[in-house]
C-alpha cells in the first residue's frame, strides 16, 4: 500500500539532512507507529506521503500513485484517499462540529442527500453525537481531536494519518483519541500514527518504525519504543 524506497530528504542546499536512506513497507490494515524524538524525521516522512514535499533522492508510493513524482493537479484525487488528523487539530472556528465534519464532504463533492448520514456516523464512532451543535471553543481539547478524527474518517479514507495526534492532551483524552484510532483499524483501515509518546506506543503493542536522526534504527512487527 505504503512504499519508501531509498528516500532521502535535504534541505537548505543539501546543509541539512532530514532522511537519509529510508526503506520500509506498509500494508493495508496494518496500524504502525512511526516515533522518534522531535526532529529525527516523523513529520517530514508524513509530508512526503501527502505530497507537501518531494524527496531529495528515492520513491514514495501509494498504492499505484508514485507521489514523489506527481503533478500537483494530481495530487487531490491520491488526497482524498488519506484522512490526516494533526496535534492542533485545525479546525474551523466558526462551524459546530457537526458542519467542521460535513465541510470535508462538502469540499470532495459528496451529494448533499449523503452528507447528513455520513457526519452522523462518524461523530457517533468517535462518541461525539451529543456535540454536534458545539462549536470548536464550547469542546474541551480531547473532545475537538475526537472531531478532528470525524472529519478525517467520514469520507471512508483508505488511510489515517495520525500526527503527533496527542501531543496536548492529557493520560485521559490521549487514550481516548487512540481507542478511537484502534477502532477506525478495527474497521479495516490502515492507520500511521506519528508520536514521541512513549506510553502509548508501549501499551499500543503493534508495529514500530524507530527513527533517530534521519535514520530508521528499529522495524519491528509488535514492539516498544526503545530510548535510542
Amino acid at each position: 500500500m505504503i512504499t519508501f524506497e531509498n528516500v532521502s530528504k535535504q534541505y537548505d542546499d543539501g546543509r541539512y539532512t532530514a532522511l537519509e536512506d529510508i526503506n520500509f513497507e506498509i500494508k493495508p490494515k496494518e496500524f504502525v507507529s512511526i516515533v522518534g524524538r522531535s526532529g529525527a524525521g516523523k513529520s517530514t516522512i508524513i509530508r512526503l506521503l501527502i505530497g507537501e514535499e518531494r524527496p531529495t533522492t528515492g520513491r514514495v508510493l501509494f498504492g499505484d500513485d508514485e507521489v514523489s513524482t506527481m503533478h500537483p493537479r494530481d495530487l487531490p484525487r491520491v488526497r482524498r484517499s488519506i484522512g490526516t488528523i494533526f496535534q492542533n487539530y485545525r479546525l474551523l472556528p466558526r462551524k459546530s462540529s457537526y458542519e467542521n465534519v460535513a465541510f470535508a464532504l462538502e469540499v470532495a463533492g459528496v451529494p448533499e442527500r449523503d452528507i447528513d448520514d455520513m457526519v452522523r456516523e462518524s461523530l457517533d464512532l468517535v462518541g461525539l453525537s451529543d456535540k454536534a451543535d458545539n462549536f470548536p471553543h464550547e469542546l474541551s481539547g480531547g473532545e475537538a481531536q475526537r472531531v478532528a478524527m470525524a472529519r478525517a474518517m467520514v469520507n471512508h479514507p483508505h488511510l489515517i494519518v495520525a500526527d503527533e495526534p496527542t501531543g496536548n492532551l492529557d493520560p485521559l483524552n490521549t487514550a481516548d483519541v487512540i481507542k478511537v484510532l484502534e477502532q477506525i483499524n478495527d474497521l479495516g483501515t490502515t492507520v500511521i500514527l506519528t508520536t514521541h509518546n512513549k506510553d502509548v506506543v508501549n501499551k499500543l503493542n503493534r508495529r514500530v518504525i524507530q527513527l533517530d536522526g534521519g535514520h530508521i534504527i528499529r522495524d519491528v512487527a509488535k514492539g516498544k519504543y526503545m530510548l535510542a
